[in-house]
């Protein structure tokens, strides 16, 4: 980082921090567009998103000469979609950070996903509020209540506004504010909020849809919480469902896939999620913690606990984490013979283990 001088900026030129927008005292050197009020702020952008996007942000802040029109609208073009890619990239990463639980270093990556929305789509698109959303959610994860009202609220004035606003926006909004109002304690408000979370999902995506199984979650949280547990546990199962038949539909998919790739070329099919890193993030948050839940009960309902292990299993597995995968497993097993089920019950984990061991005896080249 190098200190910016006074008399080396141009008259009438304002710097601001890329973090606060409070007057920038340093310039990241490797960039040199990129501009903080002191180190803390520029290490906290660095550590967040700066460092994957540093270079590619030379060029949409940059000014270029231009010799004839087309020239400027080739240029134009090519910054409008390098925009468009550094949205959603910005966007995942907060996401993924969001559901780690890594609030504070959510928020850099949050607010440079807003401003290259503001940059392609104004000032008052319903663009904006995914990225408003972002910021009111780690705003509460850090304690901050007054913050992630004012997002929410300037979230919900867009969407007022706006004529055309998604079904997966309006869901993605209630969720949020079903989650401030169970920070505010609550409950009755965030049921009905969460409630419109479920229904907007659903007609975007359908009900057994996995990006909908986060307003079920959410909403078993309250009712685990209020000790309503048969509502609780109804709706935890259903999530589980719904991770374990996307998981395995896709598990289904790559398995075809990779027996046609031995047969043509000998070697094996690579596996995927067909996630992004954000949404495999919300799986091991959502499955993990029902898992801890049902550790609670896994004397009197151990099938419901080997359930979610196995899903989990599934879920490391195509992440390609055999480890991690092989440890699931073989905790479903252990507690399978502990709690004596079926045989059928272990046999089923122990071709899970042996995907495993397939695993190991044929690497992907």
């Amino acid at each position: 980082m190098d200190i910016i001088y006074p008399l080396a900026v141009p008259k009438g030129r304002r710097l601001c921090c890329e973090v606060c927008e409070a007057p920038a005292e340093r310039v990241c050197t490797a960039c040199t567009v990129t501009y903080y009020c002191g180190v803390v702020h520029q290490r906290a952008d660095w550590s967040s998103i700066h460092e994957k996007i540093c270079q590619l942000l030379i060029p949409l802040r940059t000014s270029m000469p231009f010799y004839n029109s087309e020239e400027e609208r080739r240029h134009q073009l090519q910054q409008l979609q390098q925009r468009q890619h550094l949205i959603e990239f910005c966007y995942t990463v907060a996401q993924k950070y969001l559901f780690e639980g890594k609030h504070e270093a959510a928020v850099p990556a949050a607010l440079h996903s807003l401003r290259f929305r503001m940059n392609v789509h104004g000032l008052s698109s319903v663009e904006l509020v995914p990225a408003y959303l972002l910021l009111a959610e780690a705003s509460l994860g850090l304690g901050q209540i007054v913050q992630a009202e004012e997002y929410l609220s300037q979230a919900q004035w867009t969407v007022l506004k706006s004529t055309e606003c998604p079904y997966a926006t309006h869901s993605l909004l209630h969720r949020n504010l079903g989650l401030l109002y169970i920070a505010k304690e609550n409950y009755e408000e965030a049921r009905y909020h969460l409630a419109n979370d479920i229904y907007f999902a659903s007609c975007a995506f359908g009900t057994e849809n996995i990006r909908t199984s986060g307003g079920y979650f959410h909403l078993a949280n309250i009712f685990h919480g209020l000790k309503k547990l048969d509502l609780a546990d109804t709706l935890y199962t259903k999530v589980s469902e719904i991770w374990s038949k996307y998981l395995s539909d896709r598990y289904q998919v790559l398995s075809q896939a990779r027996i046609q790739q031995i047969d043509l070329l000998g070697k094996r099919f690579e596996t995927d999620t067909g996630l992004d890193e954000a949404q495999e993030a919300e799986a091991i948050q959502i499955l993990t913690s029902i898992w801890n839940i049902r550790e609670s009960t896994s004397n009197t309902a151990p099938q419901k606990t080997i359930f979610v292990l196995k899903t989990l299993f599934m879920l490391y597995y195509l992440m390609m984490n055999s480890s991690k995968a092989q440890e699931y497993a073989m905790r479903a097993f252990n507690l399978a013979k502990e709690q004596h089920l079926s045989v059928h019950e272990q046999n089923t984990i122990e071709e899970l283990l042996s995907l495993i061991s397939a695993e190991e005896a044929h690497p992907i080249t």
